[in-house]
């Protein structure tokens, strides 16, 4: 019997730790296991000496496809469901208290966590021929990872309500016109160039590198907190309302939402 493939990848190199998303026939999107291994990797990274920076990129054609949106309807549908240790919840947690360079390299397409997760990095790479999107409004519910708070500093105010409000797709190079990203490579060429990134900051002290990080990021954290208290009030009252129903029912019959048929206010 073939052994079932780990979710997540590990890799060390001059103490760079890289974290590979490594659900290839799903378009890693993240289920329970795969919220639980990437939130333990950080933790894990977090108190090793031996990493001063963690590179994260997807295997495959993909980044992320965000939410696995099987398990989201079953997660509504099924009173016995079973949550991760960690879940999407316990990740964000995780993302937020890192404390050391956190340095994306987004290989393909990106939705939702995707997406999001770039407001919790330092740098971004990404590949010329990958795509982002936030499709929340597609599926009904809200922003999540205090992306309504996170998007507008990287991207300004009108890039954020395009990117939240339209669900539609970002290509590379808009990406990294309004922001969202800081490099755009070659698609043979991003891992390289990430992993040249990734070791310039490694060189450096951690101690330092800690330092700076913290710097930054100290005066956003009361805020993050607020935006995700509000993301995720949000979320819980749509999650199963009418517009999230039409939106995974139409994704489990292969057919585009229909949201004109709503009640009054959905």
């Amino acid at each position: 019997m073939t052994a079932k493939a780990p979710v997540l990848l590990a890799e060390d190199a001059g103490r760079v730790r890289t974290l590979t998303l490594n659900r290839p026939d799903a378009l890693n999107a993240f289920n329970e296991a795969l919220y639980d291994a990437l939130a333990d990797a950080l933790l894990e990274a977090a108190e090793d000496p031996a990493v001063a920076v963690v590179l994260v990129t997807g295997s495959g054609r993909a980044f992320s496809a965000g939410t696995d949106l099987v398990e989201m309807g079953e997660r509504i549908a099924n009173p016995d469901f079973t949550p991760g240790r960690h879940g999407f919840i316990g990740l964000i947690d995780a993302l937020e208290a890192f404390d050391k360079p956190l340095v994306l390299a987004i290989n393909g397409l990106g939705l939702g966590i995707g997406l999001t997760v770039i407001g919790f990095a330092d740098l971004v790479l990404m590949s010329g021929d990958a795509r982002l999107k936030t499709p929340f409004t597609s599926l009904g519910v809200a922003p999540e990872a205090a992306s309504s708070y996170l998007l507008p500093l990287l991207v300004g105010r009108q890039n954020a309500a395009w990117i939240l409000l339209s669900a539609e797709w970002i290509p590379a190079d808009e990406a990294k016109q309004m922001g969202l990203v800081w490099r755009v490579c070659e698609p043979g060429a991003l891992m390289a160039e990430a992993r040249r990134v990734a070791a310039t900051l490694a060189s450096r002290p951690v101690s330092s590198l800690r330092e700076v990080k913290r710097d930054m990021t100290a005066p956003l954290r009361a805020e993050i907190r607020r935006a995700r208290e509000r993301e995720n009030d949000g979320f819980v009252r749509l999650m199963g309302g009418p517009a999230n129903a039409e939106a995974l029912a139409a994704f489990a019959e292969g057919r585009d939402p229909d949201f004109t048929s709503l009640p009054p206010g959905w």
